[in-house]
């Protein structure tokens, strides 16, 4: 008989696995392009689909054939720029320089963030254009738009989103858009490829058969089935970390690189099930349809970046997509 044997699951890529400090997570990392625009965007999800696309792939397997593919639906309501952020290069890398905040902001943005009476973009952006020289980044503050959408938020999501180009193209597209609203097809196309970042499903605290798959002791085992079966060696005399423990499992911040972007749209009918999703409602805005699924629950921020890992090719024309009730009827 073969030896039975079964790898631990859980990964230890990150540690500690603590819960995220907020619910907009934060992209660190942006990829340099030399188009002018903005690099990413925010939607919420608003749940799962399947659709039937022809595969326009030429390497491809299934190449000119009609495949099914399981899909995600995120509602992307206009952003609203609230603000133009400059850097500079100081001694601990890029310090932020100086900010422009729009005059008139929506009144979801003033629940979120306590903001001066006295704002003056104009001379803010003159000062800026003075000493664009010493600028060495420029990025957008935006605002998400919750009353647009079905849920019941009332508060806007602040973040800040990179931009492309150079430094000259970058403050003119920040100024031209300085309390203006972007959408989502001015940062992505039809057929390209996506990361997407968000904060998890948060499932609490777990025991480790749970949180890492360790198997469960036999029937005869002392004080317990659902533990280790050594809390490891007497020296060191500590618990290390490669040994599961248990502790925190979900509501982490977690990025999925290369997912495709089967269909940006306007119209939220085309893609709104018979009853609207569960637990989110109707799609009311613009929409983008995502293959595979992508972290998070329900009603959750979805940040949206260029892709930083490129790989592989995608071609598909979606020939249909599932309306059916998601009700269970």
């Amino acid at each position: 008989m073969a030896k039975r044997n079964k790898p631990r699951a859980g990964s230890l890529a990150y540690k500690p696995r603590k819960r995220a400090k907020k619910e907009t997570p934060r992209i660190r990392s942006w990829v340099s392009s030399t188009d002018a625009g903005i690099l990413g965007f925010a939607g919420y999800k608003a749940g799962m689909t399947n659709v039937l696309a022809l595969d326009n792939r030429k390497k491809s397997p299934t190449s000119g054939m009609e495949v099914f593919i399981p899909v995600t639906v995120i509602e992307a309501p206009p952003l609203f720029v609230v603000a133009l952020r400059a850097y500079k290069t100081g001694y601990l890398g890029e310090e932020a320089f100086i900010e422009a905040w729009a005059k008139d902001v929506p009144e979801d943005v003033k629940k979120r963030l306590t903001l001066s009476k006295k704002r003056e973009p104009e001379k803010k952006l003159t000062d800026l254009e003075k000493k664009l020289d010493s600028v060495s980044d420029i990025k957008l503050i935006v605002c998400t738009q919750p009353k647009f959408i079905a849920m019941p938020k009332k508060i806007a999501d602040v973040m800040e989103i990179a931009l492309g180009g150079s430094v000259a193209e970058k403050f003119e597209f920040a100024k031209n858009h300085l309390g203006k609203e972007v959408n989502v097809d001015e940062a992505f196309n039809e057929n390209t490829l996506v990361d997407i970042t968000a904060v998890t499903k948060g499932k609490g605290f777990q025991g480790v058969v749970k949180r890492y798959g360790v198997k469960i002791q036999p029937r005869k085992a002392d004080k317990g089935r659902r533990h280790v079966g050594t809390g490891g060696a007497w020296t060191p005399a500590r618990k290390l970390w490669r040994e599961p423990l248990p502790g925190q499992m979900g509501y982490h911040v977690r990025t999925e690189y290369n997912k495709t972007i089967l269909r940006v749209g306007r119209e939220g009918k085309d893609v709104t099930p018979a009853g609207g999703f569960l637990r989110y409602g109707p799609v009311n805005n613009n929409y983008l349809i995502v293959s595979g699924s992508v972290p998070g629950s329900t009603k959750r921020l979805i940040r949206l970046s260029q892709p930083r890992r490129p790989q592989g090719e995608t071609d598909f024309e979606i020939t249909y997509i599932s309306l059916k009730s998601k009700q269970g009827v």
